[in-house]
């Protein structure tokens, strides 16, 4: 006995969703053997409806008005790629209220209107379910989910930004400034147009925001997430960095503390010989650190159509096994039970503890090195590597490392240090994770 195919809503067909339709013609069979039962994407919303009837070639039916596939009353699933936060939200609420499963890939709508789209699904008794949004062909949200439910998740960190890795890559291996591998980045299309999300460090944050609240069970909190880019990162940075052993990385951290959890990106000094130091060029990584099971590292292409399709079939294929299951017996959106997710919050960034990369200028005279140690030691920071470069025109510059600080405390050193007479413009500072504990 057959059963009857699950039908699916596309809602746009770009290149991850064409990508969905291509894979989930290829590999149809293998799919509803999985599935138990076919999945047919039956309509297609896209606005350009020429090109989205070409590549489905007369076998969905296609239409520009994304609300009707919604409110088709055959469709059982709706897949939703054309991104964005407002007309997503509307047609994502649309078709929960319909009583429609759905998926996306959209972690911006997810970060900043997750709570709200979570908290109506259940109502409703319909899953949404979101393994794209997070670090593309990678099972991380499945894996944080289910696969390490055993364990008090202790730290999650990843490189969950396809574009910045390329960009900090090319920075190291040639010496390119910021601006050089951006461009390229962009010709290459890694990059978009207006590449403000990524290299301000925006997407990752998003996706950090969905990993902290599944390994934590909180609720989404995007607006406290400490959220710093790459645009400032200079080629000598990169080059120090190297010297004293350290690979720099844009990482989402997000951290169990007493009393809350931290949640931030920023550029990350990783030791060298760490598994995520060697995450090169446009691929992504998220490490785990579990207290049962240890580290784990999850590795793969993070975008991309493919990849990211092979997320949103994972989903598919969910959602049509636990269509007919009792709402209560489905795993949870953020792994806790629903009455379970604690309102712990994230803490502010002053409050964060990291180690420090701290560069600056400073007139070539004795005594200088005396005075800015003075400072840190009065915040209790101590140093743990130091390099000087020879002076040139009257200036040597200092790079240094310290010893895991509060951040307040580091901020109120670095000030300090600004106002000395001997140093000249501001301290170049970086944070550093050792990713060992």
């Amino acid at each position: 006995m057959t059963m009857k195919a699950m039908q699916v809503g596309l809602l746009g067909i770009g290149t991850v969703g064409g990508g969905t339709w291509r894979v989930l013609q290829r590999n149809a069979e293998e799919i509803t053997r999985r599935a138990g039962r076919p999945i047919r994407i039956t309509r297609v919303a896209d606005r350009d409806v020429e090109r989205a009837r070409a590549l489905t070639a007369g076998a969905a039916e296609v239409t520009d008005d994304a609300f009707a596939v919604v409110r088709a009353p055959d469709i059982d699933i709706v897949v939703e790629l054309i991104g964005g936060y407002t007309l997503a939200r509307e047609l994502v609420l649309a078709a929960i209220e319909a009583g429609k499963h759905v998926v996306t890939a959209n972690k911006a709508l997810l970060a900043v209107h997750g709570n709200e789209i979570f908290a109506r699904a259940q109502e409703r008794g319909v899953m949404v379910a979101f393994e794209a949004a997070v670090a593309g062909g990678i099972p991380i949200i499945k894996a944080l989910r289910e696969g390490l439910t055993a364990n008090r998740i202790e730290w999650v960190a990843g490189i969950i930004n396809g574009t910045t890795n390329y960009i900090l890559t090319q920075m190291r291996e040639r010496g390119v400034t910021f601006a050089q591998a951006l461009t390229e980045a962009q010709q290459l299309g890694y990059a978009e147009a207006d590449p403000t999300f990524d290299v301000e460090g925006i997407d990752a944050a998003h996706k950090a925001t969905l990993m902290a609240s599944i390994a934590f069970g909180v609720p989404i909190q995007f607006e406290r997430a400490y959220v710093e880019g790459i645009t400032r990162i200079e080629p000598r940075d990169v080059a120090y960095a190297e010297e004293l052993g350290y690979r720099l990385k844009l990482l989402g951290i997000a951290k169990r503390r007493e009393g809350g959890f931290e949640l931030r990106v920023h550029p990350t000094l990783v030791p060298a010989d760490h598994l995520l130091a060697n995450v090169n060029g446009a691929m992504n990584a998220v490490l785990v650190k579990g207290d049962a099971v240890g580290q784990t590292m999850f590795y793969g292409k993070g975008a991309g159509a493919e990849p990211t399709a092979s997320a949103v079939i994972a989903d598919l294929v969910d959602v049509t096994r636990l269509h007919t299951a009792d709402p209560e017996h489905r795993v949870p959106h953020l792994a806790f039970q629903p009455d379970q997710v604690r309102e712990v919050a994230a803490l502010p960034i002053e409050e964060c503890r990291t180690a420090s990369y701290l560069r600056l200028a400073v007139a070539d005279r004795p005594g200088v090195l005396a005075e800015i140690t003075r400072v840190l030691a009065a915040e209790e920071i101590s140093i743990a590597a130091m390099i000087q470069k020879a002076p040139a025109c009257g200036r040597a510059e200092i790079v240094m490392t310290t010893h895991e600080a509060c951040e307040a405390a580091m901020n109120r050193a670095i000030a300090a240090i600004e106002t000395l007479p001997a140093v000249q413009g501001a301290v170049t500072r970086l944070r550093i994770e050792p990713l060992a504990d």
